[in-house]
């Protein structure tokens, strides 16, 4: 596992990006559980973000690809809506214990 941040760093609603070993992620706060996924959009493979940790839409309720707009479940990282209607972010495991927030790669 690897080490990302404090869970304090990241607060309910919120997303944050990463880089470990040369593998971008990202992860978002909601409801109390961390979901991690890596930030490359099904679509084209593109990042999701243009904005440093900016991964959701303006209702804070769905990851948004901010390239072509495709949106994403928080809790599954399935795409809803968009060109890759159906298909799904690759999560990656990701835990919170001792203060930090752990994900696996």
């Amino acid at each position: 596992m690897n080490h990302l941040c404090a869970a304090h760093a990241l607060a309910e609603g919120q997303s944050r990006g990463f880089a470990i070993d040369g593998i971008k992620l990202f992860t978002v706060r909601r409801d109390g559980q961390v979901y991690a996924y890596r930030n490359q959009c099904p679509h084209r493979g593109t990042p999701l973000d243009w904005t440093p940790d900016e991964f959701l839409d303006a209702s804070r309720s769905l990851i948004r690809c901010a390239q072509h707009g495709a949106l994403f479940l928080i809790d599954s990282g399935e795409c809803v809506a968009g060109p890759c209607a159906g298909q799904a972010l690759q999560p990656l495991a990701c835990s919170e214990r001792d203060g930090a927030i752990w994900v696996e790669l």
